[in-house]
């Protein structure tokens, strides 16, 4: 005959659960004390740490409107330019003058 399997010890009763899960808890919280090592400073000179720099995510446009270009190919031809080197060209070279 084989012999027989072990039976596992039975579930604790709830109060002696209800106990050990209150020192997990305890022990979560606390925390466990580890040794912290040192840090080995091989440099004489202190460098700031180098911090993450994220983009602008703006949440409105900060102009409203684009700024019109004012000096389209419309205001040359208004108002040209009107002195005697200019007039000159005009009539020569026909071509317009302009600031």
């Amino acid at each position: 005959m084989a012999p027989k399997a072990k039976k596992e010890a039975p579930a604790p009763p709830k109060a002696e659960a209800k106990v050990k899960a209150l020192k997990a808890k305890k022990a979560v919280l606390k925390g466990i004390p580890q040794l912290k090592k040192k840090e080995i400073l091989t440099s004489s000179t202190f460098q700031r740490p180098k911090t993450l720099g994220l983009r602008r995510q703006p949440k409105y446009p900060q102009k409203s409107a684009f700024r019109r270009n004012k000096l389209d190919h419309y205001p040359i031809i208004k108002f040209p330019l009107t002195t005697e080197s200019a007039m000159k060209k005009i009539e020569d070279n026909n071509t317009l003058c302009s600031l």
